[in-house]
């Protein structure tokens, strides 16, 4: 359907870039959730070196998702952070 440009159209696009940009950060967001979970089995079981290498990989996940802005970068510091000290008292 052709419509002339206008509001009506723009707004179109915007539904349309908004959708596409709604399965992108909801992905993103799974991904983290998934490499946090991953990160805490590993503390669960004790195992400190998979811990930490799975920090690695959520800190990395966290960092681009900022980057990107979609979550705050306050937020994936805290995170990062939190996570960190709990690999840290595991190591003790």
């Amino acid at each position: 359907m052709k419509l002339k440009t206008g509001r009506h159209t723009s707004a179109l696009k915007e539904a349309r870039k908004n959708l596409k940009r709604h399965t992108i950060n909801k992905a993103v967001k799974s991904q983290i959730k998934t490499a946090i979970k991953k990160f805490e089995t590993a503390l669960t079981e004790k195992n400190a070196e998979k811990a930490k290498e799975f920090l690695g990989i959520v800190s990395s996940i966290l960092d681009k998702a900022a980057k990107k802005k979609i979550i705050h970068r306050k937020n994936a510091s805290r995170k990062i952070s939190r996570l960190s000290m709990r690999l840290a008292k595991i190591k003790k």
